[in-house]
């Protein structure tokens, strides 16, 4: 499909964490990719998931593959979604 890609933001719409934001750090094959929220920031842990349960965003932050969770951290913090991605898991808002 190619709109899954490795710094994608998506938004998971099946599991326990359905609902959440998390980011593609890993392509493993064309049915599954490993995602990391990171935890600390929006309660999503590093795992593997299925692409038909991600809803690919707009938005792609700029990450090696198989980055670790401090390095997507820090390639958040400079872009604008992290201040929304931080609201969202600390208050539940809006």
């Amino acid at each position: 499909m190619g709109v899954i890609e490795v710094g994608r933001l998506c938004v998971k719409v099946a599991g326990r964490e359905a609902g959440r934001k998390c980011v593609v750090v890993r392509i493993i094959d064309k049915n599954f990719v490993e995602i990391t929220g990171p935890k600390e920031l929006t309660g999503v842990r590093r795992r593997r998931a299925n692409v038909k349960h991600l809803v690919p965003l707009p938005v792609k932050i700029d990450i090696s593959e198989g980055a670790d969770d401090s390095e997507v951290l820090e390639a958040l913090k400079a872009t604008a979604i992290y201040e929304e991605l931080a609201q969202a898991r600390g208050g539940g808002g809006s």
